[in-house]
C-alpha cells in the first residue's frame, strides 16, 4: 500500500535538494520565511494564551490557533525544518538523494528557521506587547519552562510533536485539496500543542521573545532545549514515521 503516495513524497524531497543546490539563496529565503509563519502561530498562541491565564479551555484554544503557522506554510509554501525531517528521509530510503543531501538541507533549512524566527521575535518585542501584563507573563513563564525541562522529558514530548507533524506532511502528499490538508494541519498541529509537546522551530520564538522581554533563560539554556528537542524531533520524524511507511510501502517484504 501507499507506493505511489511514498514515491511522490521521495520526488519532493530530490526537488527540495535541487532546489538548494540551484538557488541556496532562495531556498534559504523560503527558510527564514517557514519560521516567520511558525512565528506567527506562537505569537498568536502567546497573546491568546496570556489573554485566557486560568481559563479551563486555555491549553486547547491555544493549540487550534498555534496550528495557522503550519497552514501558512503549507498554503503559501516555505521549508519548514521538521517537516523536512520526514520528506527528505522518505528519499534518501528510497535512494532519490543520498543522506549527504539530506543533511545538507536539513542545515540550511534549520538555519533559516532560525533567522527567520528570532527576526520575528525581534520585531514582535519592539511592539512592546510581550513586554508586561499577563501576555508578558505567558511568554516568561513558557520560556523558562522549556529552558528547565529535563532531558529525558524534553526528548520524549519532541519526539511525540514531530510524530504529529509529520503525519500532517504524511497526509498532506496523500490529499489533494488544500483544505483536507488546512484540516489535518489543525488535528495535529493542535493535538501536540494541546498536549504541551515540544516543537524546536516553535521553541525558537517562544525562547527569543522571553529572552527579549527579560525571562530568566540565558543563551546556554536556549541551546540547551533547541539541542535536545531537535534531536527528538529528528527521532520522531525518521523512525516513527518516515521508516514505517517506508516498510508498509514495499510492494514485497
Amino acid at each position: 500500500m501507499f507506493q505511489e503516495d511514498y514515491k511522490a513524497a521521495s520526488n519532493t524531497a530530490l526537488a527540495k535538494s535541487n532546489f538548494l543546490k540551484k538557488n541556496p539563496a532562495g531556498y534559504f529565503i523560503s527558510s527564514m520565511m517557514a519560521g516567520l509563519y511558525i512565528a506567527f502561530g506562537s505569537i498568536l498562541m502567546g497573546i491568546v494564551g496570556g489573554y485566557m491565564t486560568g481559563q479551563p479551555a486555555q491549553k486547547l484554544v491555544c493549540g487550534i490557533i498555534f496550528s495557522v503557522g503550519l497552514c501558512f506554510v503549507t498554503v503559501a509554501g516555505a521549508e519548514l525544518f521538521t517537516g523536512n525531517n520526514f520528506v527528505m528521509s522518505v528519499g534518501a530510503l528510497k535512494k532519490t538523494v543520498t543522506w549527504a543531501q539530506t543533511a545538507k538541507v536539513w542545515v540550511v533549512c534549520y538555519l533559516g528557521n532560525l533567522v527567520g524566527s528570532v527576526v520575528a521575535a525581534g520585531i514582535f518585542t519592539m511592539t512592546g506587547i510581550p513586554g508586561s501584563g499577563d501576555v508578558g507573563a505567558f511568554f516568561e513563564n513558557t520560556a523558562v519552562a522549556k529552558a528547565t525541562g529535563t532531558p529525558a522529558n524534553l526528548f520524549a514530548k519532541a519526539i511525540l510533536c514531530n510524530i504529529l507533524v509529520c503525519v500532517a506532511i504524511w497526509c498532506g502528499t496523500r490529499l489533494k485539496s488544500e483544505g483536507a490538508k488546512i484540516v489535518m494541519n489543525f488535528c495535529c498541529v493542535g493535538t501536540f500543542v494541546t498536549c504541551g509537546f515540544e516543537h524546536s522551530i516553535a521553541n525558537m520564538t517562544f525562547l527569543s521573545v522571553g529572552m527579549m522581554n527579560g525571562a530568566a533563560v540565558g543563551l546556554g539554556g536556549f541551546l540547551y532545549n533547541l539541542l535536545i528537542v531537535t534531536l527528538g524531533n529528528m527521532v520522531g520524524g525518521i523512525v516513527f514515521v518516515a521508516l514505517p511507511y517506508y516498510f508498509i510501502s514495499k510492494e514485497k517484504a
